[in-house]
């Protein structure tokens, strides 16, 4: 049946069809979008312009070059709103494989900049192919799992998934530029939401707990004992996990757990006694001897029973004592010198003055602020070049420094409304494609925004990323402008699915 002209104008205006996209994408999204690139120019102003300089919107300025990026970057956006939605997932693949190949032949045409080789420079200006291969890759993972019928709980596909975002994370090592690659583990966020096993996230966070009590703590003396905190604490915690998950994964043999926490609890009590009262001695030998048979004795489980619980548990296991022990001598024999000093400095382990110098002025910087800040401006850490990159991946600490706590949590209900507001988007998308993208968008800023401000407080490694849509430079900029844009495109087309 055919509709009349006044339905089908009903039907075009429910479907968005025929209106143009820019005034289809999602409001807030863009509103906060230009809210974030003001104050950010604002704090580059007041991170790198000089009182008095003549020369505040050239090209020679760091302002200018801002400004220009700024002006660039909407209309890219503007750009990429017009095209349409489709077009992204047809050419996912192509524009994948496109940077994969940029991000290979980057450090044979990259300058040495700062120890790293990531920057290609395009007549006056340079570009870091890391950005963009961040979209890239959403793109590619978002088609990957689009795909009818795939979904993550088949190793098979868990495999094919993982692969996409560990290719170019090898290739951004190459580059020497260990802070953007660490930004692809954002990726396994988004794994999780649409059906990665928890017990992978468990391993990621056990392996992350382990290092930073194993690392931390191995200086600290056990009293009564040889031995040091560190290494007793993990070793304690594995056999622990083990309890957690036979109690988990095997309710029905409530026997095997009870076994293994009450022979736990035995070896402590009588390796401490022994070494406080008779012969003092590292208790780490007693607790890995336990672990060990802990892993013997699931191992003889599943081979007796056959239920894979059994020995996916003892891989855990095993696994775990194998990470303490390799961890402690990546520290110290395969990182270079400064990661391992920035590391260490973290966790409390060295006092290095000149490793923790930025930090330290960064939180000088903020704390100086105080509640209503000084002044736009007027920050005396900044404007006498205290804090080195301070325009860059530390220029939260100029907004703290001249904006106060105020202006700081004002950035920060900024950045915690973008976030919410592109959950909220992903959650409402009719394809799996574009819910998975919209879940990329939010697990890279997420990443960003932590670890940027945890960087820039002292809570968290210096690696070097920037703070998305407020550090100085066009790639870091364009990168993430081109990420959310192409989200609200897809968004902006989902109702003619």
């Amino acid at each position: 049946m055919r509709l009349n002209r006044k339905d089908q104008n009903a039907s075009r205006k429910h479907t968005g069809e025929g209106i143009n996209p820019l005034f289809r994408a999602d409001g807030w999204v863009l509103l906060l979008y230009v809210m974030l690139l003001t104050f950010g120019w604002f704090s580059v102003c007041g991170a790198s312009h000089n009182i008095g300089d003549t020369e505040f919107l050239s090209w020679s300025s760091r302002t200018g070059k801002q400004l220009v990026w700024i002006g660039c970057s909407l209309g890219l956006g503007a750009m990429l709103l017009m095209i349409e939605e489709r077009y992204y997932e047809t050419l996912a693949g192509i524009f994948y494989g496109f940077m994969m190949v940029v991000l290979l032949i980057t450090p044979f045409l990259a300058h040495d900049i700062k120890g790293s080789r990531s920057w290609i420079s395009l007549g006056p200006i340079s570009l870091q192919p890391a950005e963009f291969a961040k979209c890239a890759t959403a793109l590619a993972i978002a088609k990957l799992l689009g795909q009818y019928g795939f979904t993550l709980t088949t190793r098979r596909n868990f495999i094919r998934a993982a692969g996409i975002v560990l290719l170019p994370f090898v290739l951004i090592v190459m580059q020497k530029e260990t802070g953007s690659a660490l930004v692809y583990s954002a990726f396994f966020l988004m794994f999780y939401r649409e059906g990665m096993p928890g017990s992978i996230l468990f391993c990621a966070v056990a392996a992350v707990a382990y290092f930073v009590i194993g690392i931390g703590y191995s200086l600290t003396p056990l009293p009564g004992t040889t031995g040091d905190v560190g290494e007793f604490v993990v070793l304690n915690l594995i056999w622990i996990f083990v309890v957690g998950m036979l109690r988990i994964y095997l309710p029905r043999q409530p026997e095997h757990p009870k076994r293994i926490a009450l022979a736990g609890l035995g070896v402590n009590a009588v390796a401490y006694l022994v070494s406080a009262v008779i012969y003092p001695f590292d208790l780490a030998w007693a607790l890995v001897a336990f672990d060990i048979l802990t892993v013997a004795y699931l191992g003889w489980m599943w081979l007796g029973h056959r239920v894979k619980e059994f020995f996916l548990i003892s891989v855990f296991a095993f696994g775990s004592m194998t990470f303490l022990y390799s961890s402690d001598y990546a520290l110290n024999h395969v990182m270079k010198d400064y990661q391992r000093t920035r590391i260490c400095v973290l966790l409390g382990i060295e006092n290095d003055r000149d490793a923790a110098y930025n930090v330290n002025q960064s939180k000088i910087a903020i704390g100086s602020g105080g509640l209503t800040g000084k002044g736009f401006m007027k920050g005396t850490q900044t404007k006498l070049d205290y804090v080195p990159e301070q325009d860059t991946d530390f220029i939260f600490c100029t907004v703290g420094e001249e904006e106060g706590f105020i202006g700081a949590s004002s950035v920060l209900l900024l950045f915690l409304a973008l976030i919410l507001r592109i959950l909220v988007l992903a959650e409402r998308q009719v394809t799996t494609f574009g819910r998975v993208y919209g879940y990329c968008v939010l697990s890279i800023l997420l990443f960003h925004v932590f670890i940027n401000i945890g960087m820039v407080t002292g809570l968290a490694p210096v690696i070097g990323i920037p703070l998305p849509f407020f550090s100085y430079g066009g790639s870091s900029l364009w990168g993430f402008t081109i990420l959310l844009f192409i989200f609200l495109r897809i968004d902006a087309g989902r109702k003619k699915r």
